[in-house]
């Protein structure tokens, strides 16, 4: 089985926890429908070492500007200040080519405020920490502003940054990593933390039930 990679774009100043429920989602097969289809792959602008707000040391795996739309199957963008201050333009570039080639991007928190800042939620629904915070991008596509923990549009996924668990769950679903009961007792059980996900999660394992419901 061929194993393709997700591309988690890392920066100085990252939040940490916005991502805390997609890589070991990803790298962890437990879960998975199709165990190794998937793997995290991580990369920064140069290739450089980054350190998160947490202090976290991260060493990518390669450069960004080496990253090929066509070789991967998702591009994911954490929040930090960075996005606001102008900054990860090349990372914007990389979002743009990975939609021209229809290769879906995730973005949280600050990452909303730079996929509107380069235009590319204009014509997409979509949501993100608030409606006046992308505002202020100048942006054209308030109209189409959700108020919801997370939003897929097409190849476009958004969500603020109180919100790593639908965030994760909106990547899951696009990447078919679960199987819906898995995916819904999963997203139960991380959301609330009541008991009763945690057996419906080893039920959905166990039985490998076909259905589940869409949130």
């Amino acid at each position: 089985m061929e194993t393709r990679e997700v591309i988690l774009f890392v920066f100085d100043g990252l939040s940490d926890w916005e991502i805390g429920y997609v890589t070991p989602g990803i790298q962890v097969p437990d879960f998975q429908k199709r165990p190794g289809a998937w793997r995290v792959r991580v990369v920064s602008a140069g290739g450089r070492p980054v350190t998160t707000m947490g202090g976290l040391r991260v060493l990518p795996e390669g450069p960004l500007e080496e990253t090929d739309p066509a070789e991967a199957g998702m591009l994911v963008l954490p929040g930090g200040m960075a996005w606001e201050r102008g900054g990860n333009g090349e990372a914007l570039d990389l979002a743009a080519r990975f939609l021209e080639a229809g290769v879906p991007v995730a973005g949280i928190c600050g990452a909303t405020y730079g996929l509107a800042r380069a235009g590319l939620l204009d014509r997409r629904r979509h949501t993100s920490n608030a409606r006046e915070y992308l505002a202020a991008t100048g942006y054209l596509g308030g109209d189409l502003y959700e108020e919801a923990p997370a939003v897929t549009d097409g190849d476009v996924i958004t969500a603020p940054g109180v919100s790593p668990v639908d965030f994760a769950l909106h990547i899951f679903r696009r990447l078919d990593l679960f199987t819906p009961p898995v995916a819904e007792a999963w997203f139960g059980l991380f959301k609330t933390g009541r008991p009763e996900f945690f057996a419906a999660l080893g039920s959905a394992l166990e039985k490998g039930a076909p259905s589940g419901a869409e949130r």
